[in-house]
């Protein structure tokens, strides 16, 4: 009876892992992304033969993750690689040193560049411009209305 009830869980778990292989995941709407618990974006890549992993950071968005997985696979695999935004990826400065600490830098700055800019926007689309101009500086002295 033992052996039964841990088969069954097993292929419960089989069933479950199969269901997820077959439904497109919605939690990871880019490669080399995944979503923590607390609602932030995170991206890490593997370095080419080896087990290590090269940590790529921690952000806000999803795309800006995503931007900085890009950075780093195309540095990692060069043109061939297979990007999340391929028409973003800019050969801008040719990274002459290729180690992970580099990569790691470079795709921090860019992934942080891309998440200041979808925070700046998700910011302005909340906040209206309009009603920003009605609220007083808590800053300023008042000044009197009253004119004698």
């Amino acid at each position: 009876m033992e052996g039964n009830c841990c088969s069954t869980s097993r292929t419960t778990t089989k069933e479950n892992k199969r269901k997820q292989r077959n439904n497109p995941q919605q939690d990871k709407p880019y490669r080399g992304i995944r979503m923590r618990k607390w609602g932030k974006w995170v991206a890490e890549i593997r370095e080419p033969n080896k087990r290590s992993r090269i940590w790529l950071g921690s952000y806000s968005s999803p795309v800006a993750a995503a931007r900085a997985y890009d950075t780093a696979v195309f540095y990692l695999r060069g043109p061939s690689a297979r990007l999340n935004f391929p028409e973003l990826v800019l050969e801008e400065d040719g990274l002459l040193d290729i180690s992970a600490a580099a990569i790691r830098k470079k795709a921090t700055e860019v992934g942080a560049r891309e998440d200041a800019i979808q925070t700046a926007r998700n910011q302005s689309e909340s906040n209206p411009v309009n009603r920003l101009a009605g609220k007083p500086d808590l800053n300023k002295y008042p000044e009197s209305s009253e004119e004698d």
